[in-house]
């Protein structure tokens, strides 16, 4: 057990409820592995006290926090500077505490790509067209992300269509929407959804239609293999789970805040693929 000192850098994590995250596991391993003196807690805070929790923490010396469900967009209000990052996503997941002031950033979509590279590393976002199911808030960050590494063309689809046209507005550039997932000439299937996690139903998509040379990605990792990554391994195609999103999204805030940037290993990601059930 690592024992703090009266200079420790603290950070943590904000949640309603935030019991079931796996970031104080993360990070407390990198915070180990780098000897470093500071800590990273779950911070439990309701949604009406975010505001009040968020400033006392700066107060406090905190050097900042990450954002969980549902205070994102909140955290996007309170910032005094918000990064390119979390203006594109349209939230914030992590925020750094500087002189007073509050910074603003959204790291899913760098943790979605790294994910991408790490896992199917011979695919480059311009290879082809991508198609991505959901239009949440993971989705935006998703899309913003692969447009602006060079998305030649993205097509949205998701149940509430006109919130699938807000999204292909907001984000603009080569963006489009549909009732149906065009496969046939796909580079990247991104589910972008809750489907296929634990406790929710399964994703119902044939992937016949897609190239033999297209990545599927699912940004659930819980479980670890979701019905739409077995169903893609089982045709021979290079899946990616959702575990990597999450490793990589949190190393640009452990930079930040305790000064190095963490890597992301085999020996990281079994310790928390630990924690996680395979199958559903």
């Amino acid at each position: 057990m690592a024992i703090l000192s009266g200079k420790a850098k603290l950070a943590g994590v904000l949640g309603w409820p935030v019991a079931h995250s796996r970031s104080p596991r993360l990070h407390g391993t990198w915070l180990e592995r780098h000897g470093i003196d500071g800590t990273y807690l779950p911070l439990p805070v309701r949604p009406e006290d975010f505001a009040a929790a968020v400033r006392a923490l700066a107060t406090l010396g905190f050097q900042g926090a990450n954002v969980t469900i549902p205070h994102k967009e909140a955290a996007f209000a309170l910032c005094d500077t918000v990064e390119v990052s979390a203006r594109r996503a349209g939230a914030v997941n992590t925020l750094v505490f500087r002189d007073g002031r509050i910074l603003g950033a959204n790291t899913d979509g760098f943790g979605f790509l790294e994910s991408v590279r790490e896992q199917a590393p011979e695919w480059q976002a311009s290879d082809g067209p991508a198609v991505m199911l959901g239009a949440g808030g993971a989705a935006r960050a998703i899309a913003a992300a692969l447009l602006d590494a060079g998305c030649p063309r993205l097509t949205i689809v998701n149940r509430d269509t006109a919130r699938a046209e807000a999204l292909a507005q907001a984000l603009g550039g080569p963006v489009e929407v549909a009732s149906a997932p065009p496969l046939a000439d796909a580079a990247l299937l991104v589910n972008a959804t809750s489907l296929g996690m634990s406790g929710q139903p399964p994703l119902a998509i044939g992937l016949a239609p897609l190239p033999g040379h297209a990545v599927v990605a699912d940004a659930v990792y819980v479980p670890l293999e979701t019905p739409l990554l077995a169903a893609a391994r089982a045709r021979g195609l290079r899946a990616v789970d959702g575990l990597g999103m999450l490793l990589h999204q949190a190393r640009p805030g452990f930079a930040a805040w305790f000064g190095i940037m963490p890597q992301v290993d085999a020996t990281l990601r079994d310790f928390l693929a630990s924690d996680i059930p395979r199958t559903a």
